[in-house]
């Protein structure tokens, strides 16, 4: 895939080596169950919750194309998959890196339910979405509040 050049007027910040030059940031998080009815969660270098696999849209890229790249990165997943969209959030400030964002949260049903911690990754498990219902972090309980969203 190819680079577009740098969006005049965008907001840069520094994370690592990414391109990270945009308006608005675009976060893409998939809900991924097994046939238990579990929900593949990731713990990312660094921090000490879970989350759902995903993570930000390049510039360029559609949505297939981020999310392939994003589940490779987080949990080595390969093949293919379809995806569908429940829910797009409203936009919301991220104080500490002074930018706007836009959460999609999307089913994904891969062509296998073989994972593995990808480079991003820290940690990676199938968990019950029931446990997070009354967890601390707010994180957390939105994994329970889009497997809900992903039942209907």
């Amino acid at each position: 895939m190819n680079k577009s050049p740098r969006i005049e007027g965008s907001i840069t910040y520094k994370r690592g080596s990414r391109r990270s030059d945009f308006l608005f940031r675009i976060s893409l998080k998939a809900v991924i169950f097994n046939e238990r009815g579990e929900v593949l969660v990731v713990k990312e270098r660094d921090r000490d919750w879970w989350d759902l696999p995903g993570g930000g849209m390049d510039h360029g890229e559609t949505v297939k194309e981020a999310l392939a790249r994003e589940l490779h990165e987080e949990v080595l997943l390969t093949g293919d998959f379809t995806y569908r969209s429940i829910l797009v959030e409203d936009p919301k400030l991220l104080h500490s890196l002074n930018f706007y964002q836009v959460r999609i949260i999307y089913v994904i049903i891969p062509e296998n339910l073989t994972f593995e911690v990808g480079e991003d990754g820290d940690e990676l498990q199938f968990i019950n979405p029931e446990i997070f219902k009354s967890s601390d972090r707010m994180t957390e309980q939105k994994i329970f509040e889009y497997c809900e969203l992903a039942k209907k």
